[in-house]
């Protein structure tokens, strides 16, 4: 009995050693992929102690993406949970709508999932395409065209949510348009 006590808080100490230096990467994925803060804490937790129940020993570097790989299990449960639970939309997004301008984070969210959850993992957590690839069960292949879907789903995003105006020290100098008329011929060309 002695035994299985000190063999228990030895791989509790190993898990702790493996898994809690990757904490606040998981925090960001589940912010990401489940939209709230409380949310995501609840997932990460989750997490953790699915992940403790599943440990095995040491698993070397591997241990991010299975612990990523996890998280993203959990929080696609959840998700399907509150979307089950919700009959009428929420405005979680009320504080938003008064910037002009969203934030890249909100951009993110506001992605199809397959899409979200790959850019949140190269671009906020910082991980390798193989990684990546490990943590969604796909192919690297996909992971770089989706990254690629979701850079140009941002940058269009990010560009339509910019103010059009453009300040007239920044017009470029030149000819003139006038309403109904046409421009003036430079110069050179008269």
């Amino acid at each position: 009995m002695m035994r299985s006590a000190k063999a228990g808080n030895k791989t509790a100490q190993q898990f702790r050693d493996a898994a809690l230096p990757w904490l606040d990467d998981a925090y960001a994925l589940a912010q990401i992929l489940m939209r709230t803060e409380v949310d995501a804490e609840r997932a990460v937790q989750d997490c953790y102690l699915r992940a403790l129940r599943q440990f095995d020993g040491v698993r070397g570097p591997a241990v991010r993406p299975w612990l990523l790989a996890i998280l993203r299990a959990v929080c696609q449960e959840r998700r399907g949970e509150m979307l089950g639970r919700r009959a009428t939309p929420t405005n979680n997004n009320a504080a938003s709508e008064h910037r002009d301008v969203p934030t890249i984070r909100q951009l993110i969210g506001e992605l199809p999932a397959p899409l979200g959850e790959v850019i949140a993992l190269r671009d906020v957590i910082d991980l390798s395409y193989k990684e990546i690839a490990e943590v969604t069960g796909v192919p690297v292949t996909t992971v770089m065209s989706r990254i690629a879907q979701a850079r140009a789903l941002l940058l269009a995003a990010r560009r339509a949510a910019k103010p059009l105006q453009e300040p007239l020290a920044a017009r470029p100098a030149g000819r003139t348009i006038t309403a109904g008329r046409t421009p003036a011929a430079p110069p050179w060309d008269r």
